[in-house]
């Protein structure tokens, strides 16, 4: 089974992830009840009969990003002259830790400068959530978004920019409730012209108040 649109670390290309066997609802059943038997609970207790069936339901949303292509998001432009920055700020974003499968949940600031066409204004939150939508680490998720629109819109930059918490250091490890993390990728003008990428900023920092 084929992952569409998920895009290489280092590159703008496709992965094509290739599992030996397709897992069957009941495979993954079979697997949550092993986790329960594991932390020292019994699965056949009458709190936990249908949490198997549960989880297995919340996974199907919580990881839907690996059944969506980015590009059948973005396959819908609109021709424009202007040529000015447009930003989308404050995105609620939920996304899971590959490291760990624990959230990290915040806000993803998206910004781009056309150069002949538009996204629809939803497009840019939808783009964030089919890539959010997967097992990530921030980092990856900020160039996988900037990447995406870059190659859909061929603009004259594009900027991304995540503040997040991570509940593997909230919950376990260094339990450290208040550190957020901020990650950025900037493409062309964004990251070639100083004055772009503080106007950029800029415009964060002022729909954040």
């Amino acid at each position: 089974m084929g992952v569409p649109g998920h895009l290489e670390p280092a590159h703008n290309h496709c992965r094509e992830l290739t599992l030996e066997k397709e897992v069957s609802h009941e495979d993954a059943l079979n697997a949550v009840r092993t986790l329960i038997r594991y932390i020292g609970d019994d699965p056949e207790r009458e709190g936990l009969l249908e949490t198997p069936d549960r989880v297995v339901r919340s996974f199907e949303h919580i990881y839907s990003g690996y059944k969506k292509d980015y590009r059948d998001v973005l396959n819908k432009t609109f021709t424009s002259s202007t040529e000015e920055m447009v930003v989308l700020s404050n995105i609620e974003l939920y996304s899971m830790c590959e490291h760990h499968m624990l959230p990290f949940t915040g806000k993803c600031h998206i910004g781009y400068i056309p150069k002949g066409k538009v996204l629809g204004i939803s497009k840019l939150a939808r783009v964030m959530e089919i890539f959010s939508r997967r097992l990530q680490i921030q980092e990856e998720l900020c160039h996988q978004i900037a990447s995406a629109i870059y190659d859909a819109l061929k603009p004259d930059g594009v900027g991304v920019v995540i503040e997040a918490q991570h509940m593997c250091m909230t919950c376990r490890g260094v339990e450290k409730q208040h550190s957020i993390m901020t990650s950025s990728t900037l493409l062309g003008s964004f990251r070639e012209d100083p004055r772009t990428r503080q106007e950029f900023f800029d415009l964060i920092r002022a729909n954040g108040k």
